[in-house]
């Protein structure tokens, strides 16, 4: 798969990137050797850019996707993980399902955009990751800590990407407003835009795109699928991770029918449309196992005709 470069830096990414929710028990758990395996399936089928985050099933999925990657040569592929929030050892046991994620409840998720919060998220993460650094760090969810975010963990991003601790600086949100406004008043190099730029949700086309296009900077573009509606419409699918209202499964259903009029699956339009726009430089993708990197990798690789587009009004 032909990389893109983030920013002015050397950070690399793939047109299709893999998501590291999944490897964190989203919703339900994996094996160690399922989550090995959709790694590896990633791989396999050109992928070279890999995201993640301490929230996803407080810290697993850190770990096994640094497991999964330690035997990889370290400069073959960009890694991303996230700052925001610090784990903290709790007492007490149970599933830590509340958050979405099937893991004992060990610990604890606390907010911290301090500039120390930083610096430790990140000392506790390329511990858990057993790598030596980290390529891409995103402010994660900075939605309600924004000014904090921007006043205190940016500028400590920026000394640390000046000191070479991290590659690149980004922020990952599924809301555009703060995005936009961290690409004007920073030097982030990227975004991560979660669910804003679908087949169902073009809402990143207005500020967000034309705004990274216009500093040089590029977006990564994250699910595609609305959380499930946009890759099996049908009552009782998922939209932004809550039960999809009726008149979205319509739509959604709508656009499937479209596509197979044009010979297309469903998932391979969802996938396509994002990288028509310049500005973005990735899809990020979840998987849960190697069937499932494999199906997309198939997906992402079927041609879309334009006809399509134009009968979408896309």
């Amino acid at each position: 798969m032909r990389a893109t470069s983030l920013g002015a830096g050397s950070c690399r990414v793939t047109p299709l990137s893999l998501g590291g929710a999944a490897l964190g028990n989203l919703f339900s758990p994996l094996t160690d050797d399922t989550a090995r395996g959709a790694v590896d399936a990633a791989w396999d089928a050109g992928i070279r850019y890999f995201d993640t985050a301490p929230h996803y099933g407080l810290g697993l999925s850190e770990r096994r996707l640094g497991a999964a990657l330690r035997c990889r040569p370290r400069d073959a592929y960009t890694l991303s993980t996230k700052v925001g929030r610090i784990l903290e050892p709790r007492e007490g046991g149970g599933d830590d399902l509340a958050a979405g994620f099937a893991v004992p409840a060990t610990h604890r998720r606390r907010w911290d955009f301090s500039a120390d919060g930083v610096r430790r998220s990140l000392e506790t993460s390329l511990e858990r990751l057993g790598l030596d650094r980290i390529d891409i760090a995103y402010l994660h969810d900075p939605d309600d800590h924004g000014d904090q975010a921007l006043r205190e963990a940016y500028p400590a991003l920026e000394r640390l990407r000046a000191q070479g601790v991290v590659g690149a600086i980004g922020v990952g949100m599924n809301r555009t407003g703060l995005l936009v406004r961290f690409l004007r008043e920073t030097d982030v190099d990227a975004v991560l835009c979660a669910g804003r730029y679908s087949l169902l949700d073009q809402g990143a086309a207005r500020e967000l795109l034309p705004e990274a296009a216009a500093r040089g900077r590029h977006v990564v573009v994250g699910g595609v699928f609305n959380s499930g509606l946009l890759a099996d419409p049908r009552p009782g699918a998922t939209y932004d991770y809550a039960a999809a209202p009726p008149e979205l499964v319509e739509r959604a259903l709508r656009i499937k029918a479209v596509c197979a009029d044009h010979g297309v699956p469903l998932r391979a339009a969802a996938l396509a449309f994002p990288l028509r726009d310049p500005a973005v430089a990735s899809v990020l993708v979840g998987a849960r196992s190697a069937a499932e990197v494999a199906d997309t990798a198939a997906m992402f690789t079927t041609p879309v005709p334009d006809a399509l587009w134009e009968e979408l009004g896309l």
